[in-house]
């Protein structure tokens, strides 16, 4: 019986925390997958031992407030990893305290893979080094990933991008546009602030200020915004009673949701990549505390963060981040993306994305590596 350990800290990496249980159960039913996640780990039949709600943080600054916190989780990991005897961890994204976790598990002797790993191709030179020092794999979901692990000296594989199996709409189009509450020729437009509560502070109520804007200059819009599991609910609803405007809540069918929808107004991060699958454009924003974003834009090695034009290799998607990310400037940057020409023109770029990241498969192929390591370990 293989027994998994998986650290997923926020949503986006529950989804595929969720999706890998779901793979590794069907290959070993008799396998204990056990955690770090969410609701969606839970219902794919892993054990939640530390819920993510309790645990998203991103940024440098915002890291530093929680140390304590994030300490005394690592020390709760540990006790599990010697009561349990793991034999394999998988950490999933959430860098900043998986790879300090997978120091732990190495010294106790436990193999880690790194699944979702650190985009070490976005920054200077040394993290990819750091990371292969770390794990024991690194399961590569970009073709550009595995090359800059691969040149760092970690032991590698290619799986292809896991969202290619994850993103699936399940309704009609037309019980979707009930469930968005989109009405026959009006444009709806997504508005998809992120899943953490530092994200939702900063970036909503701008967002929501954008809305009015855009109401103003097309009456006919349609605003709606499906709730991430970590979020709740009331906070959503006091901010749109603050703004005075009408955004409906979507619970659930995300992907069903985003098929309808025209364009999305969206925080970076894997979101992003989500919606691209689903054909839908997006103008991608975001805000982080001031001395964050300060060192953070003299350590990237990139043009682009949006992950859809990361992956298209050239800028086919607007980005707004920090001071550029304006009421007024988000509003009319989805304003453009809505004109027919452009628009079009987005639904052929968002073809090529899908094109470049892979063939199905990749989560199985992530879970047959996964039992593959645990049974060396056993």
């Amino acid at each position: 019986m293989a027994r998994i350990m998986i650290s997923a800290g926020e949503a986006s990496g529950d989804v595929h925390a969720a999706a890998l249980t779901r793979e590794i159960l069907k290959l070993d039913p008799t396998a204990q997958v056990y955690g770090m996640g969410g609701d969606g780990l839970r219902a794919a039949g892993g054990e939640v031992l530390f819920d993510i709600k309790d645990h998203g943080v991103m940024g440098l600054v915002e890291i530093l407030r929680k140390l304590p916190a994030l300490f005394r989780l690592r020390s709760e990991f540990a006790e599990v990893m010697d009561k349990r005897r793991p034999d394999c961890l998988v950490i999933i994204d959430y860098p900043g305290f998986n790879m300090r976790l997978a120091k732990v598990a190495r010294a106790k002797g436990i193999p880690v893979i790194s699944f979702i790993a650190p985009s070490a191709w976005a920054w200077r030179k040394g993290r990819a080094k750091n990371v292969a020092k770390l794990v024991n794999k690194v399961a590569a979901i970009f073709p550009f990933e595995y090359e800059v692990y691969k040149e760092a000296g970690a032991d590698v594989e290619f799986m292809g991008h896991p969202l290619v199996d994850i993103v699936k709409p399940s309704l009609t189009r037309e019980a979707a546009a009930a469930k968005a509450g989109k009405h026959e020729g009006r444009p709806l437009v997504l508005l998809l602030p992120g899943s953490r509560l530092q994200e939702i502070q900063r970036l909503l109520p701008t967002m929501l200020a954008a809305a009015k804007l855009m109401v103003k200059a097309d009456p006919a819009l349609e605003f709606a915004m499906p709730r991430a599991s970590t979020i709740p609910r009331a906070l959503l609803e006091e901010e749109l009673d603050r703004a005075g405007i009408h955004v409906n809540i979507i619970e659930g069918n995300n992907y069903d949701v985003m098929s309808i929808a025209d364009v999305a107004l969206a925080a970076s991060g894997t979101v992003t990549l989500e919606a691209a699958l689903c054909g839908l454009p997006s103008v991608i924003v975001y805000k982080t505390a001031p001395l964050t974003a300060f060192i953070i834009r003299r350590l990237l090695n990139i043009a682009d963060i949006g992950l859809p034009n990361i992956v298209a290799g050239r800028h086919i998607f607007p980005e707004l981040l920090q001071e550029d990310a304006t009421p007024e400037k988000m509003a009319a940057e989805v304003l453009h993306l809505l004109e027919p020409a452009v628009h079009a023109q987005a639904l052929t770029d968002l073809a090529d994305v899908k094109k470049r990241l892979g063939e199905p498969g990749a989560v199985r192929r992530v879970a047959e590596l996964t039992l593959r390591v645990a049974g060396e370990k056993a």
